[in-house]
C-alpha cells in the first residue's frame, strides 16, 4: 500500500507519523472519507470544502486543496482498487504534551483501503448519550471520536451497525457517522444542522434530489416512522429493517426505495455534484 504523508507517496511500513503529532495526542485534527469506484472518489470537491470547513472550525490552518487534489490523485493511482475508502487526515501537527498547538505545519495523510458494498437493509439502535450542539466542535468532522467508537461498540453488541444520537434537548440528531431520516405521514424528514449534526455531504444530496425537509424531530419519531434510513459516504442511501426491538416490515419502503434509485442514477451521472 501507498500511502501519500506530507508532500510525497511512502510505502504504509514507513508513513510514520510522530507519537507527539497533536492528532494523536489529543485528537486536534479533521478528516474525510470518500468513496472511490474503479478509480474514481465521488463529490470529492464537496469533501474538500467541508474538510476547509472543519479545519476553519477547529483553528488549523486552512489546508492547501490543490495538494489534497494531487495526493488524492496520486494514492487511488498507486493503489487500484474497484470500490475504495478514500481516508484524508490533516491534524495539528508536532505539538507540546497538552492541548496547545505548537508552531510546526499540519499534517496531511491520505490513505485508500479496499471497501465492501454496503446491503440495502441494516439494524441500528438508540443510545443514551447526546451530541451536544452546543459545543465547540459541533457539526465538525474532527479526529475526535471516541465517544463514536464507544457508541459503536454498543450497537454491534445488539447485531446492529449504527447507534444514533439525541442532542441535549432530546431532539433527534445523527449516528456514529450518518445522517438519519425518517418518513412520517408519507413525508421525508431529517433533523437540522442547529441540531447539532455534522452536514453530511450524501445527506445535502439527498436533500437536493429528493426533496425531503429539514425538521426538528423528538426522539419519539423513530417509535412512529413508517420508514427510517441512514446516509454516509459508504452507505450512500441504507435503510433501516430493525431499530432497537422494532422491525420496519418491508424495508426498504417505497421512499426509501426511490431516494435510493434517484440517488443511484444522480451519483452515477455526476461524479464531482
Amino acid at each position: 500500500m501507498k500511502i501519500w504523508l506530507d508532500g510525497g507517496l511512502r510505502d504504509a511500513h514507513s508513513a510514520n507519523v510522530s507519537v507527539l503529532d497533536h492528532g494523536l495526542t489529543v485528537g486536534d485534527g479533521v478528516f474525510e472519507t470518500v468513496k472511490t469506484t474503479n478509480g474514481t472518489p465521488f463529490a470529492l470537491t464537496r469533501h474538500l470544502h467541508r474538510l476547509t470547513s472543519s479545519a476553519r472550525g477547529l483553528g488549523l490552518p486552512e489546508p492547501d486543496l490543490d495538494e489534497v487534489r494531487r495526493a488524492c490523485e496520486a494514492v487511488v493511482a498507486a493503489n487500484p482498487m474497484p470500490y475504495g475508502r478514500l481516508r484524508i487526515t490533516y491534524t495539528g501537527g508536532l505539538s507540546p504534551l497538552g492541548s496547545d498547538r505548537g508552531e510546526a505545519t499540519p499534517t496531511l495523510v491520505v490513505a485508500v483501503g479496499e471497501a465492501t458494498r454496503r446491503p440495502d437493509t441494516t439494524s441500528v439502535v438508540t443510545v443514551p448519550w447526546t451530541r451536544n450542539e452546543r459545543g465547540a466542535i459541533a457539526g465538525l468532522k474532527t479526529t475526535s471520536y471516541a465517544e463514536n467508537v464507544v457508541a459503536l461498540a454498543r450497537a454491534r453488541q445488539q447485531a446492529a451497525t449504527e447507534a444514533l444520537f439525541p442532542n441535549t434537548h432530546g431532539l433527534l440528531c445523527e449516528g456514529t457517522g450518518t445522517n438519519v431520516f425518517v418518513v412520517l405521514d408519507g413525508e421525508l424528514h431529517t433533523p437540522p444542522l442547529s441540531s447539532g449534526c455534522l452536514a453530511g455531504i450524501t445527506r445535502a444530496l439527498v436533500l437536493e434530489w429528493t426533496g425531503a425537509r429539514e425538521t426538528e424531530l423528538p426522539m419519539e419519531a423513530l417509535e412512529r416512522a413508517e420508514e427510517i434510513f441512514v446516509t454516509s459516504s459508504l452507505r450512500d442511501v441504507q435503510a433501516v429493517a430493525r431499530l432497537d426491538g422494532r422491525t420496519l416490515p418491508g424495508a426498504p419502503g417505497p421512499v426509501t426505495a426511490k431516494a435510493m434509485r434517484v440517488f443511484d442514477e444522480r451519483s452515477a451521472a455526476d461524479v464531482d455534484p
